[in-house]
């Protein structure tokens, strides 16, 4: 049998990255012969096999040809006569068209190893067109490989791409899918820069687009542009490798800055209950989990709060905390904190580490979870009074703490929830 390993795993090696996983292509098979080696069969589009020891996926060699719009509109055609060269071709990028042989000799047809060494994205030919996913993909690459650039006539057709109304036939599972892999590169930016520069950007997420010019306030925000503040936002959540949730937090946070009315600019007087809105209605649309739903809603509506602690009253502290339900789920409210903190370093420049507002809320969170509310309702006769004397027993414990001066205390406090 004539397998080799493709894409991925060639390119990461090459590369000297991580190789996690290896996908084969097999030539000359049928898939009678792979199911009579022992292969299992699992493709439901075109033959795929997992190995009987292994469980690496083998492929057979494989043409395709476009029959309708999207990303599912194609017809595959795998035979014994397809050639190696032949199935590399129909990929999207070179340095994703690169093969190795069992005993490690590289194939390389069409160029894929030069353009890793140029550090250039460069797709492979006209059938690229013919996959508007490939424009997601190749703005995720660019996250990916944050020192690649994209060679100037892949930028040209993705531009084609976007204007042609192509994208529009992308199912909104697939476009979640690549975003959210490629939130979770290394420079996330550059695929939102990417997307935007082809107008892909305005087209599948406008409500982001939109944010691009849009100025703030500079004693707030020296980097003024609201694009620019999500770019960077969205950065340093990479940096720090928080989980997916918190960097979709971060990239739809400010949304409602742009539906901020052009008379009251550079201000954005109440934009956090628009962006709420808007941000709900985008993961909604995109079919985001609804883990990353619900925690990209309450940040984009509480975003705003966090950082001003020092001017807050004691109660609406304690009624950040509740309307973030974080006696239940502190958890999620400490990853909320996470999230403010891109927030403030989301400014460009050289800003002080760590967040000043980090340790007030969690002396303020630890105040609040220390309230025992089961004896507090058996102690109450009227189980309607209930919810004001948690409030007001909360809010005591908190002015407590932070009156006590422990929010000008140590500012290396860490968000992990308190061991009691």
């Amino acid at each position: 049998m004539r397998a080799y390993v493709v894409g991925g795993a060639v390119r990461d090696a090459l590369l000297g990255l991580p190789v996690k996983d290896r996908d084969w292509v097999v030539v000359g098979e049928t898939p009678e012969a792979m199911t009579a080696r022992g292969f299992r069969p699992v493709g439901r589009d075109f033959p795929v096999f997992l190995h009987p020891k292994t469980h690496e996926e083998y492929a057979l060699a494989r043409t395709e040809r476009k029959s309708g719009h999207g990303y599912a509109g194609f017809v595959c055609h795998a035979s014994p006569d397809v050639t190696l060269e032949e199935d590399l071709l129909r990929r999207d990028l070179s340095i994703n068209a690169i093969a190795r042989s069992a005993d490690g000799v590289i194939i390389d047809p069409h160029g894929g190893v030069r353009d890793l060494e140029a550090r250039v994205l460069r797709h492979l030919g006209p059938a690229f067109a013919e996959d508007p996913l490939r424009v997601l993909r190749a703005a995720r690459f660019a996250a990916r490989l944050p020192d690649f650039t994209l060679a100037p006539e892949t930028l040209a057709l993705m531009q084609q791409m976007s204007a042609s109304g192509e994208l529009d036939h992308l199912v909104p599972e697939r476009i979640w899918k690549e975003l959210a892999r490629g939130l979770m590169e290394a420079r996330p930016s550059r695929m939102f820069r990417v997307l935007r520069e082809c107008g892909a950007l305005a087209v599948i997420l406008p409500e982001l687009d939109r944010l691009f010019g849009v100025p703030q306030p500079p004693q707030y925000h020296p980097e003024l542009d609201t694009g620019e503040h999500t770019m960077l936002t969205v950065d340093h959540a990479a940096r720090a490798g928080y989980p997916l949730e918190i960097r979709w937090a971060c990239l739809l946070h400010d949304l409602g800055k742009g539906e901020t009315p052009a008379d009251i600019l550079p201000h954005h007087y109440e934009h956090e209950s628009r962006g709420a809105r808007l941000a709900e209605q985008v993961s909604k649309r995109l079919r985001a989990p609804a883990h990353c739903r619900e925690f990209a809603t309450i940040f984009a509506r509480e975003h705003g709060r966090f950082g001003h602690i020092g001017e807050l009253r004691p109660g609406t502290v304690v009624d950040i905390l509740e309307r973030c339900d974080a006696a239940r789920r502190p958890k999620r409210f400490y990853a909320l904190l996470d999230a403010s903190a891109c927030d403030y370093f989301g400014r460009g420049g050289d800003w002080p580490s760590p967040w000043p507002s980090a340790a007030a809320w969690a002396h303020a969170m630890e105040a609040f979870l220390g309230v025992d509310a089961g004896a507090l309702a058996r102690a109450t006769t009227e189980r309607g009074q209930i919810p004001a004397r948690l409030h007001a027993a909360r809010a005591a414990a908190v002015c407590a703490r932070l009156q006590g001066g422990v929010a000008s205390g140590n500012p290396n406090i860490s968000f992990d929830p308190p061991s009691s």
